[in-house]
């Protein structure tokens, strides 16, 4: 069910032997992100329950989900990155089909998150869920 970009992103991640090479991984796939544009910082697209602060803009073109984000924190930033690569691209109607617990835990992500860090990622998968379900 994952999208192109996630199983290329799964890939690279088994050629990383250790988590601190992952966690720079992920930290560089948020990097290599646009900006969030600054209109769209506003409350309505405020995820909270992160203990950063997060910001995600959807957008559903011809029932395709597509979604952006940005974060204050590297780590999250790249996190953001990650879902986007899970996400994006599918169509609206085969968001909610994602597990993405399973799908993460194929990169090992669960494992070597902390607590705060676990809630911020559920917290952000259920705002994606939500626009889709509400979308589709």
């Amino acid at each position: 069910m994952a999208t192109a970009a996630f199983e290329e992103l799964v890939e690279d991640f088994e050629f990383l032997d250790d988590w601190e090479d992952r966690y720079r991984h992920v930290i560089e796939q948020g990097k290599a992100m646009e900006p969030l544009d600054e209109a769209f910082k506003v409350p309505a697209t405020k995820v909270h329950g992160c203990a950063s602060q997060v910001w995600l803009q959807p957008s559903i073109d011809k029932g395709v989900f597509k979604f952006d984000g940005e974060s204050d924190a590297l780590i999250v930033r790249g996190l953001i990155a990650v879902l986007r690569a899970l996400y994006n691209g599918l169509p609206v109607a085969e968001v909610g089909q994602v597990d993405a617990r399973a799908e993460l835990e194929r990169l090992g992500l669960n494992e070597h998150l902390s607590a705060q860090r676990s809630n911020g990622v559920r917290s952000m998968i259920v705002r994606i869920q939500e626009v889709a379900l509400a979308s589709a």
